[in-house]
């Protein structure tokens, strides 16, 4: 039994992000949470960073990339 990110769509995409899409440069079947390293498929993509074009599992991620990149944001 193969999981998703088995077989010849397996390897990991490259993407340019954009505001509000992204393009693929490479195909494949899935991107790699630059916070927490977990694999997202491109239909899951939701959030990523267009300054540091890298993309996040979900909105917790892409906030606390932000702060890490933002030290002033915690003191709010």
């Amino acid at each position: 039994m193969m999981n998703r990110f088995e077989g010849p769509g397996g390897r990991e995409a490259r993407i340019r992000y954009l505001d509000g899409d992204f393009q693929v440069t490479s195909p494949g079947a899935f991107v790699r949470c630059a916070v927490t390293g977990e694999n997202i498929t491109l239909d899951e993509l939701k959030y990523w960073s267009v300054a540091r074009q890298e993309p996040y599992i979900n909105a917790a991620a892409s906030l606390r990339r932000e702060i890490e990149a933002n030290p002033d944001l915690r003191k709010r």
